[in-house]
């Protein structure tokens, strides 16, 4: 008996198992973290897949070869429609700016939104990639006070307005910016120490927009996810309300793809500019063969896209995301992300309402701990 080659046989078919598993879990839509996880690594059971349907094909003998190749096919098939929208094949959502948009910097807003991870103690590279930038806004996310005090320290300089919010359990955030800021709020939006910051920016032709920065809680294999579920859609809903063109940006802790994502751009009807450009993936920076988009900004159709980029490590564990937009004067453009499901804001609402009357912990509250 060859045991090396049932060995390899069961192998093969465990792989195959754990990919079908895999694709099929998060296509229920159930809110828990073993679930929403599955749809996290796409690209990486796209790939995994076309590899294993040419192996099954070849190694396995009789009608099962064909049986699992087809499998592996469908999978890789399933995984492909949800991500081949973030290639350039597909058309773009975000409208690029004209010439002449791209040339009125008065109405330009850039922004770097950056998670540094807590326990990164490097603060000096994310300074050097802030001053060589310069943008107008810039974002740090998993700030505690040591963060606060080091990016005062080295950036205080060129950003006159502040808002602060530092945390001790990896959290935190600030924002800082050479725009004027109005109405600056840090918000508790669902969960106790899960601070969201939300600021009117007034750009240099005096036109104002509504910005929003989010960092929900992950998703964890032995824990719903409604809590950033709710975080995510409540974004939205008063994104779609506000009377100002709005900007949504932050780690959501989620991908571009997800059901959670997908919602949240009907709810608010924010388009994303790496649809139809490319998966800009941010998450991880440590993980070469692990990566997808964790790191956002969504903008209302009065936007038009300048420039967008992933910029260099950090020493965090995330990529920074660099965003030019402009501002138009003239109507939103034709491109949406959908409409809304039948009963889908009701829906929403009952969720958030439910989340927030809980009294628990942040997921992951201690992770960061040095």
């Amino acid at each position: 008996m060859n045991w090396a080659g049932i060995v390899i046989d069961g192998f093969i078919w465990f792989v195959a198992v754990l990919l079908l598993v895999a694709t099929l879990l998060p296509l229920s839509k159930l809110p828990h973290g073993i679930v929403r996880g599955g749809e996290f690594p796409r690209e990486q059971i796209f790939l995994l897949a076309v590899v294993m349907a040419a192996v099954m094909a070849i190694t396995q003998k009789y009608h099962l070869g064909s049986v699992g190749a087809a499998v592996m096919a469908m999978v890789a098939l399933v995984q492909m429609i949800f991500i081949l929208k973030f290639t350039p094949i597909w058309p773009k959502q975000s409208v690029a700016a004209d010439p002449d948009l791209q040339n009125d910097t008065d109405r330009h807003i850039s922004l770097i939104t950056a998670n540094v991870k807590k326990s990164n103690r490097d603060y000096g590279r994310l300074i050097d990639l802030t001053r060589d930038r310069a943008p107008d806004v810039m974002m740090a996310i998993e700030v505690d006070d040591e963060w606060i005090d080091a990016l005062k320290d080295g950036l205080a300089d060129i950003y006159p307005h502040w808002i602060e919010a530092p945390r001790d359990n990896g959290y935190g955030m600030c924002l800082m910016s050479k725009l004027e800021l109005v109405e600056p709020q840090v918000r508790d939006l669902i969960v106790d120490n899960v601070p969201s910051i939300r600021t009117i920016v007034k750009l240099r032709d005096g036109q104002t927009c509504r910005l929003y920065v989010v960092h929900p809680e992950p998703p964890v294999i032995d824990h719903d996810t409604k809590g950033r579920d709710s975080e995510i859609a409540r974004v939205g809903i008063e994104a779609e309300e506000d009377h100002l063109p709005a900007l949504v940006t932050g780690d959501l802790n989620d991908v571009a793809w997800s059901t959670t994502t997908r919602r949240f751009q009907r709810l608010s009807g924010l388009l994303d500019p790496r649809v139809g450009r490319g998966f800009y993936n941010t998450f991880s920076a440590t993980m070469p063969w692990m990566r997808w988009p964790l790191d956002h900004l969504f903008h209302d159709p009065r936007f038009r896209l300048v420039d967008m980029a992933r910029l260099g490590k950090i020493g965090s564990d995330h990529f920074p995301m660099w965003f030019v937009l402009a501002l138009t004067r003239s109507e939103a453009c034709e491109s949406e992300p959908g409409e809304s499901e039948e009963g889908e804001v009701e829906e929403a609402e009952e969720m958030i309402r439910e989340e927030k009357s809980k009294d628990r912990e942040a997921i992951g509250s201690d992770w960061e701990d040095e």
